[in-house]
């Protein structure tokens, strides 16, 4: 899934190659992935990009419209989800039902992208909006942790009092918007702190090593993502990557064999040696430390 580093690059790059660029088409694939009726998507040609930017993981490109209005085409990719830009929009026919596509929008320089989504789970969202705070998963969002950065005190006050595994607590799109299971895994690691540790009982010695390992980790795969075309920045994530799906690699700082535990639709990475006292953590949902 692509989370916050990678949307930010997919922004950076959409804002400076579709900023006063006009809309020239919008064909919608899969009905399944427009959430919207009002405005329909067809009100989106011939508005013009005024800027790109990004919610949690959902990206926001605002156009204007001939009579000063906003419209917003908000999309998230969800879990198989991703964007395919052209510099020349290809001119075949898209037939419903036989490619990945869900949605393609075209501009008045002849480029173009596509959303695209693999398998047959169907996640991926599309928005067109007056407000982007009408989208839910907007709505809903915790604060970001970059921009503007997120204060010790301020984290500390999100931890406070909850009673939940840390590691679900910064993939909680409602506690902080834009970390998912990968820069969890890779930010836990960085912090030297298990994922099943309770929020609430972090002392303030773990609360601030988790909130530096959680400023760094982000701004240094956002870095890593700068300037890369869509196509690079998955291969980007991946290089970028210490514990998260390097099951059975060595630890980059320890060299212990990084392990897994799997859940029904994901698994988690890390390293016993720097994060669990040397103890595995048991592969089941609801585990203790084994003893």
């Amino acid at each position: 899934m692509p989370e916050m580093p990678e949307v930010q690059g997919l922004v950076d790059y959409l804002d400076d190659r579709l900023t006063s660029r006009t809309i020239t088409k919008a064909t919608v694939v899969s009905i399944a992935a427009l959430k919207t009726f009002d405005p329909p998507i067809d009100r989106l040609v011939d508005t013009t990009v005024c800027t790109v930017g990004r919610h949690g993981k959902f990206i926001d490109i605002v156009t204007d419209t001939a009579t000063g209005d906003e419209l917003h085409l908000v999309f998230h990719l969800a879990k198989t989800g991703w964007l395919r830009w052209y510099d020349t929009l290809p001119a075949t026919l898209i037939k419903p039902g036989r490619t990945p596509i869900a949605l393609r929008i075209a501009f008045d320089d002849g480029s173009g992208f596509d959303l695209t989504e693999a398998g047959t789970k169907k996640s991926l969202a599309v928005y067109v909006t007056r407000d982007p705070q009408t989208v839910p998963g907007i709505a809903r969002l915790g604060p970001d942790p970059l921009y503007p950065p997120l204060s010790l005190d301020e984290f500390r006050a999100l931890l406070a009092g909850r009673r939940t595994q840390i590691k679900g607590l910064l993939r909680d799109q409602s506690i902080i918007g834009g970390i998912g299971n990968a820069y969890s895994d890779e930010i836990l690691h960085a912090a030297k702190l298990s994922p099943y540790a309770i929020a609430a009982t972090l002392s303030e010695a773990d609360t601030a090593r988790l909130h530096q390992a959680m400023i760094d980790t982000l701004t240094t795969a956002i870095a890593a993502a700068s300037g890369k075309p869509p196509a690079e920045l998955k291969d980007a994530k991946r290089a970028g990557m210490s514990v998260h799906a390097q099951a059975g690699k060595p630890c980059p700082v320890c060299g212990d064999i990084v392990r897994s535990v799997f859940f029904a639709d994901r698994s988690l990475e890390y390293c016993p040696t720097c994060q669990t006292g040397g103890k595995p953590l048991a592969d089941r949902r609801l585990s203790r430390l084994l003893k």
